[in-house]
């Protein structure tokens, strides 16, 4: 197997991983960076002269191609600027770090996109309630995680697998997406990541009403820095935060009310799912809130007990895999790996075969 560098830069923080031609990783993690920049700067200095043969990038956006990946050359490279406005809080980081390993290393880039697992949702779930004549449609983000979830689904839940299971991605961004036969059918996101349930510093769905009389408000820039930097946790706690660990531990009012609001609306989007798809046979968390905030998963599935959902208070307490009690529906914890989906992806475009794949 070819070496790989994987890059995964949010829209705070830098996750890289460094996949040796024996099968060996290296991982990186850069938090609470003011300028992307920095995290890129650390992991070069990290790196500690390591080669990569190919470095594969998660990239948010892909706009409308269905490809899973892409060899990033000049004219990809301009196509891919053509469409940070779908994903402003994203790309520009992304595509900093691809152009940074591209002057470091004088090997292909591999492009992966988020929205890419979500081609296979139906038109019921695609279309957008407005005149076709526009081309705007729901295209679903996390994508590179649900497919790393997807390719550990058989062996941790058997046939249940194939069935209806809703993966609940919590973290700074956040969705939801129902899979059926392991392949994405209902997601929560929609154009952009900045809907579905409320975020970090995004709002998720709004009645649109509300920004009509927001664009009233204010011009267009100061509209994009708030529905990007100032809503969601962030607004709800009265401006305490937007960090869900810190929020927990904040015994105000305010941080409280944010954190039953986004169970609350997580509660619901299940919920809808389930309705959609006629019931749901398994759950999943993952993400950094979803792998780590137990608290979190007990005010989700409290009140699911009509779906089949009870979880095992201590198994949950101590982040096990399998978290659901005696008689449940599967209720599972997998820790999300972005960076083996794009590992995997890079060499399949190379014409290469991952170890242990």
């Amino acid at each position: 197997m070819k070496p790989v560098l994987c890059i995964n830069a949010g829209s705070s923080s830098l996750k890289a991983s460094y996949f040796d031609a024996d099968g060996g990783r290296a991982d990186f993690r850069y938090d609470k960076l003011e300028d992307p920049r920095t995290g890129f700067d650390g992991l070069m200095r990290d790196l500690a002269g390591r080669q990569p043969a190919v470095v594969g990038h998660r990239l948010v956006h892909g706009g409308e191609i269905a490809d899973a990946a892409r060899r990033v050359d000049a004219a990809e490279r301009a196509r891919l600027e053509t469409i940070i406005p779908l994903a402003p809080l994203h790309l520009p980081g992304n595509l900093m770090g691809l152009d940074i390993c591209a002057e470091r290393f004088g090997v292909p880039q591999i492009a992966c996109f988020d929205t890419a697992f979500h081609v296979t949702l139906p038109a019921l779930a695609s279309r957008l309630p407005i005149p076709q004549q526009y081309g705007l449609r729901r295209f679903g983000f996390h994508g590179l995680n649900y497919a790393y979830v997807a390719s550990r689904l058989p062996a941790l839940l058997g046939a249940a697998a194939r069935g209806r299971v809703v993966v609940a991605h919590l973290g700074s961004g956040a969705s939801l997406c129902m899979l059926h036969n392991l392949k994405s059918v209902d997601t929560t996101m929609g154009y952009t990541p900045a809907g579905g349930i409320p975020m970090g510093t995004r709002s998720g769905d709004l009645d649109p009403g509300v920004m009509l009389e927001l664009a009233q408000r204010m011009d267009p820039a100061h509209l994009s820095d708030l529905m990007y930097h100032h809503m969601g946790l962030l607004a709800l706690s009265g401006g305490e935060g937007h960090e869900m660990k810190a929020l927990l531990a904040s015994a105000s009012t305010e941080a409280r009310f944010a954190v039953d609001y986004f169970c609350y609306h997580v509660r619901a989007a299940i919920g809808s799912l389930a309705a959609k798809a006629g019931g749901v046979d398994a759950l999943v968390f993952t993400g950094g809130i979803g792998e780590h905030a137990p608290q979190i998963r007990a005010a989700i599935c409290g009140p699911l007990g009509f779906l089949g959902f009870r979880l095992d208070a201590d198994a949950n307490a101590r982040a096990r895999p399998v978290i659901e009690a005696v008689g449940s529906k599967p209720v599972r914890v997998i820790p999300a790996d972005e960076e083996a989906t794009i590992r995997d992806q890079s060499l399949a475009l190379l014409g290469q075969a991952a170890i242990g794949a």
